[in-house]
């Protein structure tokens, strides 16, 4: 499997029982396969000094801006996000594996992010709340003004039709 980055050859790397790529005298990038980043993106969750620590080759320059190839899946182009709310670091995933592509250092920036995956979640809440906090609670509002003035229609209907005419009221007919 070769290397996205900058074409080497990847060689593997063991941490406890996670097997990863690795651009070894090359880039310093890690290719995770699906999940596996799960596993070591938290400061507490195994012991990834080593990968903290891999190689890398200064003669090689990395173009962090060009569309990069899935190593694994066949013509399969990657596509570039943030990894977290924080907006930090940009990671490349694979759409049909899910692996995803760490740059040289990225994997440590993401383990200084957040010390606990109660704290990503509490910045993801947040973080939901300021983009969509105030939409959202604008549909709560229109959608309670609703529901009252179906309410007043309805008790409008009561006093102008018989109770044989009040939906569920009666046995036969369509409502």
């Amino acid at each position: 499997m070769n290397c996205p980055a900058c074409d080497k050859t990847l060689t593997t790397m063991t941490i406890e029982n996670i097997s990863l790529d690795v651009c070894q005298n090359g880039c310093g990038g890690i290719w995770f396969d699906n999940f596996e980043l799960m596993k070591v993106d938290e400061p507490d969750e195994y012991d990834a000094e080593k990968l903290l620590d891999i190689e890398i080759d200064e003669s090689i320059k990395v173009d962090h801006e060009k569309k990069r190839d899935c190593p694994v899946c066949e013509n399969q182009p990657m596509l570039r996000h943030f990894f977290s709310v924080k907006r930090s670091v940009t990671v490349d995933e694979c759409p049909r594996c899910g692996g995803v592509w760490l740059d040289d250092g990225e994997l440590g920036r993401i383990r200084r992010q957040f010390r606990s995956e109660e704290e990503r979640t509490a910045a993801a809440g947040d973080y939901f709340q300021d983009v969509f906090g105030g939409e959202l609670a604008a549909m709560r509002a229109k959608s309670a003004e609703q529901t009252e003035k179906a309410r007043k229609i309805a008790h409008i209907f009561r006093f102008i039709c018989p109770s044989y005419y009040i939906p569920g009221k009666q046995d036969w007919g369509a409502f």
